[in-house]
C-alpha cells in the first residue's frame, strides 16, 4: 500500500514529461515513427492537458511526415483497443462454428 501512491505518482509525471508542444521537438529535431507511438499512447493525456493549456495539443506539428502519421494511428488504433476489439470478433466467429 506504501508503494502504490508514488507508483502512481511517478506514472503520472512520465506521461507529462513528454507531451506534444513542449519544446522538445523543433524544425531541426523533428518527432519520428517512435515518437507518434508515444503521441497517440498518451493522447488521452494530452488532449486533458491542452484543454488547460492551449499551447499544448495532442499531435506535434514539428514531425516527419507520414512516417510519424502512421506510429500515431497505429497507438491510437491499439491503444485503445482496436486491434483487441477485432480479434475478439474473430474469437466469437470460431466459437460459433464449433
Amino acid at each position: 500500500m506504501r508503494l502504490k501512491f508514488p507508483l502512481i505518482f511517478l506514472v503520472i509525471l512520465l506521461f507529462l514529461s513528454c507531451v506534444p508542444g513542449d519544446g522538445t521537438n523543433n524544425s531541426q529535431n523533428e518527432a519520428g515513427f517512435f515518437w507518434g507511438i508515444w503521441h497517440g499512447w498518451i493522447a488521452p493525456v494530452s488532449l486533458i492537458i491542452s484543454f488547460f493549456n492551449p499551447q499544448r495539443s495532442i499531435y506535434e506539428t514539428h514531425n516527419i511526415g507520414f512516417i510519424y502519421d502512421l506510429g500515431f494511428y497505429l497507438a491510437i488504433l491499439g491503444g485503445f483497443g482496436g486491434f483487441r476489439l477485432f480479434r475478439k470478433s474473430k474469437d466469437r466467429q470460431k466459437d460459433q462454428e464449433q
